[in-house]
C-alpha cells in the first residue's frame, strides 16, 4: 500500500493541479542542461549563420543576383525557424510538455510545417536555376532574371503557406483518427498525427521536389563535367580577355551549383529519416517511441544550422563579409560597394 502511494506520487505531470495532464518526463538536473546547452547552441548558430547570410546578400551590391536572392530566401526561413520555432520545440522535448496553450500550439506547428515546407520549395527553384546557369548559360541572364527570381520566392512562400495552414486549420490530417486523438490528448501536450491519406501527401510533397533535385544536378553534373573536359583540351590556346571572364564566371557558376548540391544533400541526408518514419508509422498504429522521433525531427532541424556552415566553408564572398560584418566594417561609407570576389 505504501509502496504503490509513494510510486504513484513519484510521478511527474506538467500540470500538477490539473485534470488529465500530461506526464512529464523525469530527467535529472545534469541531462536538462546538457540537453538545454547542446539545443540552446544550436537554435544561436542556426539565428546567427542565417543572419550572417541575410546581411550579406541584402547589404554588398556585387551579390544582388537572381540565384543570391533565392539563398537570402532561403536563408530567411532558415533564420525564422531558429527564431520562432526552435525556441519552443527545445522546452517541448526537454520537458516533455508544452506550456503555451492549444491555440499557439497550432500556430507554431504551421509555422514549422510552413518553414520546413519552404526550405524545400526554394531548394528545388536554386536548382532551376542552377541548370540554367551552367547548362544554358548563353540564356541564363535573359530566363533567369530579378524578377523571375521575385516570382519564385513568391512561389516559395505562398504554396508552404496554403499547405501548412490548410492541413492544421481544417483539421483535415486526423480525420479517421479522432479516438486516438481523444484518447492521446492531454493538457501539457502538442500532438500532430497525419492519416494515412496525409501521410502519403506530406511523402510527396517532400519527395516529388526531391527526385526533381536529383535530376536536375545529375544533368547539371554532367554538363559541369563535359565542359570541364572541353577546357582541359583547350589549356594551350591563348585566350582573350573576353574568354578569360567567360571562363572564370563558368567556374564560379560549376562551383555555386557544386556548393548547392552539397546543400541539398545535406538536407536529404537530414529530413528523409522524419518522412519515411511519418509515411510508415501511421502502418504500424504510431508505434515510434517518442524520443526516436523526437530525435528525427530535430535532425531536420538542424538543417537550417548546417546551411550557414556550408556557405562559411565553400565560398570565399561569405569568408569575407562575415570578417567585414564582425569588425564593423559594413558600417563604413560606401561599404555595400566592396568587392567580395573577383569578377
Amino acid at each position: 500500500m505504501n509502496s504503490s502511494f509513494i510510486q504513484k506520487n513519484s510521478v511527474e505531470y506538467c500540470f500538477e493541479n490539473v485534470t488529465k495532464s500530461c506526464i512529464k518526463l523525469s530527467r535529472s538536473v545534469g541531462e536538462r542542461a546538457l540537453l538545454y546547452f547542446v539545443f540552446v547552441l544550436s537554435v544561436l548558430i542556426t539565428i546567427g549563420g542565417n543572419l550572417v547570410v541575410i546581411i550579406s546578400i541584402s547589404h554588398f551590391k556585387q551579390l544582388h543576383s537572381p540565384n543570391n536572392l533565392l539563398v537570402l530566401s532561403l536563408a530567411i526561413a532558415d533564420f525564422l525557424l531558429g527564431l520562432f520555432v526552435l525556441p519552443f520545440s527545445m522546452i517541448r522535448s526537454v520537458e516533455r510538455c508544452w506550456y503555451m496553450g492549444s491555440l499557439f500550439c497550432q500556430l507554431h506547428t504551421c509555422v514549422d510545417i510552413l518553414l520546413c515546407t519552404t526550405s524545400i520549395f526554394h531548394l528545388c527553384l536554386i536548382a532551376i536555376d542552377r541548370y540554367y546557369a551552367v547548362c544554358e548559360p548563353l540564356h541564363y541572364a535573359s530566363k533567369i532574371t530579378i524578377q523571375v527570381s521575385w516570382m519564385f520566392v513568391t512561389l516559395g512562400w505562398v504554396l508552404p503557406a496554403i499547405y501548412s495552414f490548410g492541413i492544421i486549420f481544417t483539421k483535415s490530417n486526423d480525420q479517421g483518427l479522432e479516438e486516438l486523438v481523444a484518447v492521446l490528448s492531454c493538457e501539457g501536450g502538442c500532438l500532430l498525427l497525419f492519416n494515412k491519406l496525409w501521410a502519403i501527401l506530406d511523402a510527396v510533397v517532400f519527395f516529388a521536389p526531391c527526385f526533381g533535385m536529383i535530376g536536375i544536378y545529375a544533368r547539371i553534373y554532367t554538363v559541369a563535367r563535359n565542359q570541364a573536359r572541353l577546357i582541359q583540351t583547350m589549356e594551350d590556346r591563348t585566350f582573350s580577355l573576353e574568354d578569360s571572364r567567360r571562363r572564370a564566371q563558368q567556374n564560379r557558376e560549376q562551383k555555386a551549383a557544386k556548393t548547392l548540391g552539397i546543400v541539398m544533400g545535406v538536407y536529404l541526408v537530414c529530413w528523409v529519416p522524419y518522412f519515411i518514419d511519418t509515411m510508415i508509422d501511421v502502418y504500424l498504429n504510431f508505434a515510434t517511441p517518442a524520443a526516436i522521433f523526437d530525435g528525427f525531427i530535430w535532425l531536420g532541424y538542424i538543417n537550417s544550422t548546417f546551411n550557414p556552415l556550408i556557405y562559411a566553408f565553400f565560398y570565399p564572398w561569405f569568408q569575407k563579409a562575415l570578417k567585414l560584418i564582425v569588425t564593423l566594417k559594413i558600417f563604413c561609407p560606401n561599404s555595400s560597394r566592396m568587392k567580395l570576389y573577383t569578377e
